[in-house]
């Protein structure tokens, strides 16, 4: 489902400025109709201040009035022209230059706490070189001793989802490895074998 952008800060908007029901608005942003009528209660999102979706061109004022006369009627956000955002899939990222001290700290918390992971996947995680990480685990990092294992989900300086996935590669990656030295192992001694006969 296709969401407005902004969605609490629409709702906020939505609420104060038109005679929708909570559904529709909890429809229409994607959040529980309870956080909507929070929201009417200014028990929640006091401080965002409201998003037109008409300015924005996500809807029409026809649209609105169409659903406050009929209650049981959705809201459609209108289609847009502009292309919608790509995640990046290779490549370092950047990393902001507020957040490039942290990076160390993200290093040896992933060497010391996901040992599987590769060092190339670390690169593409934080947006680190090789030779920071080489550095950080060889313990030979300028900054070594005031280096602190810290996560880097709770740092910003990658998403939970990313890091599951690179902890998921490497450990696919480690088990094929295993897998193929295994056979490579079991030909070897069955060619052994028959040599001796």
């Amino acid at each position: 489902m296709v969401l407005p952008l902004m969605p609490k800060a629409t709702a906020v908007w939505l609420v104060e400025n038109t005679a929708l029901s909570f559904e529709q608005i909890a429809d229409f942003c994607g959040i529980h109709s309870l956080e909507v009528q929070a929201i009417a209660d200014e028990e929640v999102a006091s401080g965002i201040i409201g998003q037109d979706p008409t300015s924005s061109g996500q809807l029409t004022a026809e649209e609105i009035k169409r659903c406050e006369l009929n209650q049981d009627a959705d809201l459609r956000l209108l289609e847009t022209s502009t292309p919608k955002p790509r995640s990046r899939s290779k490549g370092a990222r950047y990393t902001p230059i507020s957040k490039r001290q942290d990076r160390p700290d993200a290093i040896l918390w992933l060497l010391k706490h996901h040992p599987e992971i590769y060092n190339r996947q670390i690169c593409n995680l934080i947006g680190t070189t090789k030779a920071t990480i080489d550095a950080i685990s060889n313990r030979t990092h300028r900054n070594i001793k005031n280096i602190t294992p810290r996560n880097p989900v709770t740092l910003g300086l990658c998403s939970e989802d990313d890091l599951e996935k690179a902890i998921i590669v490497a450990k696919s990656k480690i088990e094929k490895e295993a897998k193929l030295a295994e056979r490579q192992k079991d030909s070897k001694d069955s060619n052994e074998l028959s040599a001796k006969v």
